[in-house]
């Protein structure tokens, strides 16, 4: 039944992608449907998109704000980070890392900071999967105001250009480049997209959802 309603989440994903795909009255029209030319359409479609945000929002696509290939890096490494933190938590799960992990916080001790709804507290196991995320959120914004300067900053520094757009089929390259990292945050993006849709619809926990998807790999 969960492979099912996996489908069903990705049929149901691609459909609501393609209602938002542009339309290509000149393929449609002249016949031609190859992967080329509708790249080519596509990505004539998002460079105007990026250049009418560019000159009604200037201040903000100055910094790399809004759609542009530093603001979708960030998004994909963030999504990319996401899964380690999954799998981590998964494993972690699986093999008793979370001490005490189904007993609920002492609320004398705790007080409101560990409470749900009333006097119901979370989980050991949610407290720890909690802080852990709160660090690496931390960790974000320390490397976000002050980056080191081995790495790129999160928003365009003043007088940096973005780099060119990527359009919907980047080159396919072997290493460690980043045309391969644009290709890897999409598919993170897109694997958190359907990771939510199959919690939501199956009304299981996310981390459960990962360990059928690995075939109860973690636990």
């Amino acid at each position: 039944m969960a492979p099912l309603r996996s489908l069903a989440l990705l049929t149901l994903s691609a459909g609501v992608v393609s209602g938002f795909a542009p339309a290509t009255p000149f393929a449609a029209k002249t016949g031609i449907a190859s992967s080329s030319n509708l790249n080519l359409i596509t990505d004539s479609v998002f460079e105007d998109a990026t250049a009418q945000w560019e000159e009604e929002y200037a201040p903000f696509a100055e910094f790399g704000w809004g759609p542009s290939v530093q603001a979708e890096k960030w998004n994909g490494r963030h999504a990319m980070f996401g899964w380690f933190m999954i799998c981590a938590t998964a494993y972690a799960k699986g093999h008793g890392l979370f001490p005490d992990a189904d007993v609920p916080l002492d609320f004398k001790e705790w007080g409101t900071l560990a409470t749900i709804s009333n006097k119901e507290t979370i989980t050991h196991e949610r407290a720890f999967i909690l802080i852990a995320n709160v660090h690496a959120l931390m960790v974000g914004l320390c490397a976000t105001i002050a980056p080191l300067p081995f790495w790129d900053p999160l928003l365009l520094e003043e007088g940096q250009a973005d780099a060119e757009p990527y359009g919907v089929m980047p080159s396919l390259k072997g290493g460690i480049n980043a045309a391969t990292e644009m290709w890897h945050g999409r598919f993170a993006m897109f694997g958190l997209v359907m990771l939510i849709g199959a919690s939501a619809t199956s009304g299981k926990p996310m981390l459960d959802v990962v360990n059928e998807w690995v075939g109860g790999l973690y636990y």
